[in-house]
């Protein structure tokens, strides 16, 4: 069994609104594990993982980066939404730090063992926790970007680090992801790329049928990147 409720929190004047899943023995601290969404927002997909990650024995705080209610309806609404954390790089690490602080803060939550993970958008807004040298175990990106933000925002990396992506995203293309490795490895991070094949960009989403955008859901990739998840969890998490 697991708890599950919504935890509203301000960035400045900015209300956000995070799912928070956790297993229902209230005695405990568990690991947490913070999900960021995709570019549509805190929606019915990122809430059904974080309850996954419960049932698994986690901590889960799905947060917010838009706003409480604000979700996109479309890719042009979900594009708008997102370009103004990609276009600033610093927006998209405070606010990611926000909803890092308010979960260490939540009493049932153990803050010493944290990963992050992040869908698409989420994906570089994990890895961007990463960067700017938050005290967390593990940074997990699912098709996410990978372009580091300015040297100024760059911190060393605590995490570990895992990208899960497909070889045929258009939206993330091989000469990024070979930058992201250079970056990685001149930093000697603890990190691996786990690559699918014919597998396009948004391959865990179930709603995206959209190959000619480069956008596709492929349940075969959407498991295997799963099961590479949760493998990842239990190494950094249990060590």
């Amino acid at each position: 069994m697991i708890k599950s409720e919504m935890i509203t929190y301000h960035d400045q004047e900015t209300e956000l609104e995070a799912f928070v899943a956790y297993p229902s023995d209230s005695n405990k601290r568990f690991p947490l594990v913070i999900l960021c969404h995709a570019w549509a927002g805190r929606d019915a997909f990122i809430m059904e993982k974080a309850e996954m990650i419960a049932r698994s024995g986690y901590g889960a705080f799905a947060l917010d980066m838009y706003g409480k209610g604000i979700l996109g309806k479309s890719k042009e609404e979900n594009a708008a939404l997102k370009a103004p954390f990609m276009q600033d790089r610093s927006l998209m690490q405070w606010r990611v730090a926000r909803g890092f602080d308010v979960a260490c803060a939540l009493p049932y939550f153990d803050a010493r063992h944290t990963v992050v993970i992040g869908f698409g958008f989420g994906g570089v807004c994990a890895l961007d926790l990463a960067r700017s040298g938050a005290d967390i175990r593990g940074a997990v990106s699912i098709y996410g970007h990978l372009m580091p933000p300015p040297a100024e925002l760059m911190r060393p990396i605590k995490a570990k680090i895992l990208v899960l992506h497909g070889y045929n995203d258009r939206i993330v293309p091989p000469e990024e992801v070979a930058a992201f490795e250079k970056e990685m490895d001149a930093a000697k991070i603890d990190w691996q790329i786990n690559m699918y094949g014919n597998t396009m960009h948004a391959f865990a989403t179930p709603s995206a049928n959209a190959p000619e955008a480069g956008l596709l859901y492929n349940p075969l990739s959407a498991a295997r990147a799963w099961a590479a998840t949760e493998s990842f969890l239990k190494e950094v998490i249990n060590n």
